[in-house]
């Protein structure tokens, strides 16, 4: 090996040697920082939608700070930060963690009430998006955890800030999964499977009592029961629907 050849190496050696502290530099920006600097930074991204930027914060406070009440208030912020990004698997999936290690934790019920409203948004709700096509092939399961997350807030809190808006959700929820399955027994009525049809329309009358859906469940009731030449049935389908909604517009179709 020549000396210039070494002197070459060298160089070059110093040089990435150079480049390397300065990428270690940049690295251990944050080193020397509190926790409560990492909030606040982390905070400060989510405000200005810098969503990545965030949740990178939020971890690195985690990362740093494995311990206490900053590390758990960060990871209730990163599943605040997915619901607001858009990103609802994600924000169920960490408040979910939440409350599985934080049972008894002072802000758990926001926990439960985060996870409901990255299970459904009523502006985007099932029904918009199940028209013209087989109802019963679209999945209700994050709806029903939703119900669910919702559900145990109002019951474990009745007292909580987030309870009475929880409630109104609830009897969206319950309004929304039972107009799915009227949905579902209208599609099996215009197929001509009226048995198929009339035991989903019961189902609704079962499950959800107090839903507006029922009205609309006993009407598939009456048709599919009088196509079948079940005449009684449907007269006594018409008569509850009758009693209890005088006024529907199916009593007229009906006439």
């Amino acid at each position: 090996m020549t000396k210039t050849y070494r002197f070459t190496l060298i160089i070059l050696l110093l040089t990435s040697l150079v480049g390397g502290c300065s990428l270690l530099e940049e690295e251990d920006e944050t080193l020397n920082w509190t926790a409560e600097m990492f909030l606040q930074t982390a905070r400060e991204q989510a405000e200005g939608e810098y969503w990545e930027e965030a949740i990178t914060y939020y971890r690195k406070l985690q990362g740093r700070f494995p311990y206490g009440t900053f590390a758990e208030q960060a990871q209730l912020e990163i599943a605040y930060v997915y619901y607001k990004s858009n990103q609802p698997a994600l924000a169920i999936a960490e408040a979910s963690r939440f409350i599985q290690m934080h049972p008894v934790h002072a802000n758990v019920d926001y926990a439960y009430y985060l996870k409901g409203l990255a299970g459904f948004k009523p502006e985007r709700g099932l029904l918009s998006a199940i028209t013209g096509s087989d109802p019963s092939a679209h999945d209700t399961g994050p709806i029903r955890e939703a119900f669910d997350a919702y559900r145990e807030l109002v019951t474990r809190f009745p007292n909580s800030t987030y309870t009475p808006d929880a409630n109104k959700r609830l009897i969206e929820i319950v309004n929304v999964l039972a107009m799915h399955d009227v949905q579902i027994a209208r599609y099996y009525h215009t197929r001509g499977a009226h048995v198929a049809a009339v035991n989903r329309a019961k189902q609704v009358l079962e499950t959800y009592q107090t839903s507006s859906a029922v009205e609309h469940a006993l009407a598939v009731m009456i048709k599919a029961y009088k196509e079948m030449g079940l005449a009684e049935l449907g007269h006594d389908a018409e008569r509850v629907l009758r009693l209890n909604y005088p006024h529907s517009s199916y009593l007229t179709e009906n006439h």
